[in-house]
């Protein structure tokens, strides 16, 4: 327990990996958390070890009307939500044609589309509260790119649009937007929470490796811890000024300086060129 007073928070996803890592060190430092998931009974344990400062909720985030039911009930439980935490989704391993349209749609329907409907949902409330602050649970997925995972990509990359944009919106009501950018952390991310899509012999060369990775091969390897990654959302939590995006893991914070000092050396290379459309009178 520390000497502030508790938050309150809703947490999507809240079942494993980092959303309940990150839960887990909110209820450590004394805050209340509804925990949302697909199937409320993996929460059980969060209850029996913290009792009613835990309120586990059904919710599959796709369904626009449970999301908003889901933060009427939490409301309705707790009075306030002081943060959202947008964390379900999960993993798709395949090729940007290897991919079905069921996959793609039900990808985006979670990453994406679940992300922005539980946002609608809490922006309410959060506005009538006079303050908020909503995490959203991105990736070095959504800054860069890598074979096999383009559909996952697509999906990190519409929830940075869209939230750095809401964080424009929702300012002047006291309410603040952190894309939060996680390198490679220790979850079940790339085995129990991905999808794959039937491969293709066309691209077994190209993308052996990578769906090699996505396998689980590499599970518990991985050097991000996910209990210091709910530390380090605790200490933005109370920053005067918290960040727009927030890399999570040496991996991560290693890798966005390369990535955006590439595409500056391209936009110089090719600047000249860039120039010449306008009209010249």
């Amino acid at each position: 327990m520390t000497g502030r007073a508790a938050r309150t928070w809703l947490v999507t996803g809240a079942s494993r990996g980092l959303g309940r890592a990150i839960a887990e060190t909110a209820l450590a430092a004394g805050d209340v958390v509804v925990a949302t998931a697909r199937r409320p009974e993996t929460l059980h344990d969060l209850t029996a070890t913290y009792g009613d400062r835990v309120v586990p909720l059904a919710l599959d985030v796709s369904d626009r009307a449970a999301a908003f039911a889901v933060v009427r009930q939490a409301v309705d439980a707790v009075g306030r939500i002081d943060v959202l935490l947008n964390n379900a989704g999960y993993g798709l391993s395949g090729g940007v044609e290897e991919v079905s349209e069921a996959q793609a749609r039900a990808q985006l329907d979670v990453n994406f589309f679940g992300a922005l409907w539980v946002t609608q949902a809490v922006l309410p409330v959060m506005r009538r509260q006079g303050s908020g602050h909503i995490l959203q649970m991105s990736s070095t997925a959504g800054i860069t790119t890598y074979p096999n995972i383009g559909l996952y990509h697509a999906s990190k990359w519409a929830l940075e649009g869209l939230s750095e944009t809401l964080a424009q919106e929702v300012a002047g009501f006291g309410i603040h937007v952190t894309l939060v950018e996680p390198g490679e952390f220790r979850t079940e991310w790339s085995a129990g929470s991905m999808v794959r899509a039937s491969p293709m012999t066309e691209y077994d060369e190209v993308l052996a490796r990578r769906r090699h990775g996505m396998s689980g091969a590499y599970a518990d390897v991985q050097p991000g811890d996910p209990r210091r990654a709910g530390e380090a959302l605790l200490r933005i939590l109370d920053a005067d000024k918290p960040p727009l995006r927030l890399l999570l893991g040496t991996n991560a914070a290693d890798l966005a300086p390369r990535v955006y000092q590439e595409r500056l050396q391209e936009w110089e290379r090719w600047d000249a060129l860039a120039r010449t459309t306008d009209f010249t009178s």
